[in-house]
């Protein structure tokens, strides 16, 4: 699907999507994280009763960290400069706010082969060949979770974070991947436990690129990686 067929599809409203039945959501403006996590819940409840069918809902959160079920309390190291959450996902601190595509895939594992180790490598590959779009060359790091590039300086970085968790082989939560957000806000924290590495973005690296050609990027591969 091209860009312009993806905005094309979309229609009004806060909360667009890609047509009647579609799995995707794509909300405008900063989304409530409390609320997110409550809509979550309920569409993973629904999917598991078969009363509603899968999503993947791209959005942004306003400037917040979210602890996961490994954080340690020494890597949040500035407490009082935004809110945080726990976000009973799998991993440890990650900052989400404007500028970053937030992706949250629930999808039903039962018809995927329910192996979670396969599915974050699924959303892994998704978001490299989403990166590829803009002749960007993305890849994994052993022992190392996300997705990372080579700045132009020559460093390891990382652009994009991946928490799952699963439930009734339902998965929610999902990625986050940087595109323009302000990096400085990642200071309060250790980026998903990773002291040795920064982090970096699509405008850090010099590619300008909107969030609409990111959403059409992610939404062109995501039948090939999620099995959709």
């Amino acid at each position: 699907m091209t860009r312009a067929e993806t905005l094309q599809n979309r229609v009004s409203g806060e909360n667009k999507t890609q047509g009647p039945g579609s799995v995707w959501r794509i909300s405008d403006g900063l989304v409530d994280y409390p609320q997110a996590l409550i809509q979550m819940e309920a569409r993973v409840a629904a999917i598991s009763a078969g009363t509603e069918g899968e999503q993947i809902w791209m959005l942004e959160h306003p400037p917040l960290y979210t602890s996961g079920t490994s954080a340690k309390p020494g890597d949040l190291l500035n407490p009082g400069s935004f809110p945080v959450y726990e976000a009973g996902r799998g991993g440890e601190f990650t900052y989400h706010g404007p500028g970053q595509r937030v992706a949250y895939v629930m999808l039903d594992l039962n018809r995927r082969g329910k192996d979670v180790r396969a599915f974050v490598q699924s959303l892994e590959g998704w978001i490299i060949a989403a990166l590829g779009e803009f002749n960007l060359s993305a890849g994994v790091r052993e022992g190392r979770i996300g997705v990372w590039v080579e700045t132009r300086d020559g460093r390891d970085a990382k652009i994009a974070a991946i928490g799952i968790r699963v439930r009734k082989w339902v998965s929610f939560h999902g990625i986050s991947l940087n595109v323009a957000p302000n990096l400085n806000h990642f200071d309060g924290i250790v980026p998903c436990g990773i002291r040795d590495f920064g982090v970096t973005s699509l405008a850090d690296l010099g590619l300008s690129v909107s969030m609409d050609e990111v959403d059409a990027a992610l939404i062109k591969h995501a039948p090939e990686y999620l099995k959709l």
